[in-house]
């Protein structure tokens, strides 16, 4: 093997140099060799041996360039290799690497303990989020060997909610035990512990377990986390499908005016939508090449104008070039709006590809909040539903209190008469056409936060906005939103009996049946525009 050139070895000696100067402690000589030279079962009780004596960040360093696959060996000799320098991992002096070093070798069974060894360091951390990761990692795989350096914890941890949960971390490991006392307690008290992962952990420990009074144990405490968990499977239900129902309410919004209002079958309302989406990826991208990477997590709130702008345009060209001839032929506006989707299709399958691109979620919407211990109600789908909200009570107002609204109102109702009172119809046609299309767009910047963005994003909510809007009475908002949120929470209740396709199905049942006993939908037209 060659050797390093000099600057390579200054460059190793400066690193070497300060990393010594960091860490107050040096793995030892001995705790090298025993980590690196044997056999596995050797190693694997080295590990344990190591951690308790010497947990410390040179340890840490040391085990990480194991998994690495950074540490060859000569003889008794022990090099760490990274960038074609060779360090001593006891000094940090850098040395010549002999050709004919041999690469210590690591099984699935040594790569699994070292990782488990790296978890268990940081359990001594200044930082807590790293002692928090520690935790959760060491109580989904637990290894007695490590008892000794949980007990070092536990004596040194001061946060309390750190310190039960190391506590069941150390139950957890006793439960490998071969002590039957040991284990039977261990079992007793994770029955305490109502997560998932002590499910998964008693479940897998009950099918090796042969002790008979341990896995009466073990099978009570699982009955008893079941209890615990019951609650947030149900609330876990009603969440999404609340989320579901947020994200229907938004795709029929538009439908609402589009199909609602002005009586046109518009099939291109998907592709309205899937304009919206990659609206937003055009605007990520131009955040993402031409302005500072702090301003990245702001993209999403320019997209959304920029969205709803894209669509409306698109909307306004549609009812310009093509819907205003075929007003009161709703047959002829389903086949036209169908044949515009295609071309939309088209459009965007020539320009970006027919692949799906990518979105990303702004750092604000990554992650989620932490209500019960299997109850995570991620940001994205909380923002989306605020987002929804606010858009309905947007629409709202503008159909209900502003001239425009009175406006699109009155043309709707009863065109001549708001001709002969002044009003340009043709312009207030375009202008509503322009909203739900909009709206759409507005649908497809949301949508691109929780799927993925491509040619066929339309095509998947196409049918249930029009569901949603028949179900809930043609023109009615009121009606939209109980359609939105009744079809979203019966789907996701429903998957829960009869699995995602059976589910569809009932549903759909289910509407032709509510269609047959009211045509009308939940909320009917009053007054005389209804009669007519």
């Amino acid at each position: 093997m060659r050797t390093a050139s000099p600057g390579l070895r200054n460059l190793g000696c400066f690193i070497a140099s300060l990393f010594m100067a960091i860490n107050a402690h040096a793995i030892s000589a001995e705790s090298v060799k025993s980590l690196s030279i044997g056999d596995t079962d050797d190693r694997v009780t080295a590990i344990g041996r190591v951690l308790v004596a010497e947990p410390d960040d040179a340890t840490a360093a040391f085990i990480r360039a194991l998994v690495d696959d950074a540490v060859k060996v000569k003889g008794e000799q022990v090099f760490v290799v990274r960038d074609g320098v060779g360090t001593d991992p006891v000094t940090g002096q850098v040395l010549d690497v002999p050709d004919d070093a041999e690469d210590v070798m690591n099984n699935n069974r040594l790569r699994g303990e070292l990782d488990t060894a790296l978890a268990a360091i940081r359990l001594l951390s200044p930082d807590r989020a790293k002692r928090q990761q520690a935790v959760t990692e060491l109580t989904r795989d637990p290894n007695p060997a490590l008892l000794p350096l949980l007990d070092k914890a536990l004596a040194a941890e001061t946060d309390g909610s750190l310190k039960t949960q190391l506590t069941l971390a150390r139950e957890a490991a006793l439960l490998g035990s071969d002590d039957v006392a040991q284990r039977l307690r261990a079992a007793q008290a994770l029955g305490e512990s109502k997560t998932p992962a002590t499910q998964l952990l008693l479940n897998q420990r009950l099918a090796e377990e042969a002790d008979p009074a341990v896995k009466a144990a073990i099978a009570a405490s699982l009955k008893s986390i079941a209890k615990g968990l019951v609650w947030g499977e149900y609330l876990g239900t009603l969440f999404t499908g609340i989320s579901l129902g947020s994200v229907l309410l938004l795709v029929a919004l538009g439908l609402a005016i589009t199909y609602g209002l002005m009586g046109v079958i518009n099939m291109a309302h998907g592709e309205l939508m899937m304009i919206g989406a990659y609206a937003t990826y055009l605007v990520q991208g131009l955040f993402r090449t031409h302005l500072p990477e702090a301003w990245f997590d702001w993209y999403l709130v320019a997209a959304v104008p920029v969205a709803f702008a894209a669509a409306a345009l698109v909307g306004a060209a549609m009812e310009r070039g093509v819907l205003r001839f075929l007003y009161g032929r709703p047959l002829e506006t389903l086949l036209a709006t169908w044949g515009i989707s295609l071309v939309l299709m088209q459009a965007v399958r020539s320009l970006f590809g027919a692949q799906n691109v990518g979105v990303e979620n702004p750092s604000w919407m990554s992650g989620g909040v932490q209500v019960l211990a299997n109850l995570t109600l991620p940001y994205n789908r909380l923002v989306i539903i605020a987002f929804a909200v606010a858009v309905l009570l947007g629409m709202g107002y503008l159909i209900g209190r502003t001239r425009l609204g009175l406006f699109v109102r009155g043309v709707t109702q009863n065109r001549p008469i708001a001709s002969c009172m002044g009003v340009n119809t043709a312009r207030i046609d375009t202008y509503a056409f322009a909203l739900g299309s909009g709206i759409a767009g507005l649908a497809g910047c949301a949508l691109s936060q929780v799927g993925n963005v491509g040619p066929d994003l339309g095509q998947s909510y196409i049918v249930d906005a029009f569901m949603v809007v028949v179900v809930g009475g043609v023109g009615q908002l009121a009606g939209a939103v109980y359609a939105a949120m009744g079809l979203g929470l019966a789907s996701k209740l429903l998957e829960g009996w009869t699995g995602a396709v059976l589910a569809k199905i009932a549903v759909l049942v289910f509407i032709i049946v509510f269609i047959q006993k009211r045509p009308q939908g939940i909320f009917a037209m009053k007054g005389r525009s209804a009669e007519a």
